[in-house]
């Protein structure tokens, strides 16, 4: 995927002040989801999931580009995209229509979870439609298929 820009939205997402000056719960102790005020891979994801059903055209975080094979997980502490770590806070791009965007994610169920965790656990979010977002090109992918084996008596 190549080099994208356009109208769209810049999401920030950041841990909440506590969560930052450390503490002495374990953030791994629960179902995956936010308890503590840290954002966690499982809620980048479903911020990113909840841009593309609001029509977002293209996605990236903190300058990663995210495709269709792209994957955002947790390891320890840090959330990695595509195997690379990234550090709070979190800065999402969409390109898209901006307005119509922002709302649809807002008001969908995506953006209502993350206005929970902001109003229950502190995290801080920011929204904003933007004139002109840019994105940087996805990492080439190079799709590798097994063939199968010509050579009789192996088994």
């Amino acid at each position: 995927l190549g080099a994208v820009h356009g109208p769209g939205v810049k999401l920030v997402v950041d841990d909440a002040k506590e969560a930052t000056e450390g503490g002495n719960g374990n953030p791994r102790e629960t179902s995956g989801f936010s308890d503590t005020g840290r954002v966690r891979d499982r809620d980048m994801q479903r911020v990113v999931n909840g841009l593309w059903e609001s029509g977002a055209e293209a996605v990236s975080i903190n300058g990663q580009r995210l495709t269709a094979l792209s994957a955002i997980r947790a390891a320890g502490d840090a959330i990695l995209v595509d195997n690379k770590p990234l550090v709070p806070p979190y800065t999402v791009l969409a390109v898209g229509d901006g307005e119509r965007l922002s709302t649809r994610f807002q008001n969908g169920a995506d953006g209502l979870y993350l206005h929970a965790l902001q109003e229950n656990y502190g995290i801080r979010t920011a929204i904003s439609v933007e004139k002109d977002v840019q994105l940087s090109a996805a990492p080439s992918v190079i799709v590798r298929t097994a063939q199968p084996s010509t050579e009789k008596g192996t088994s």
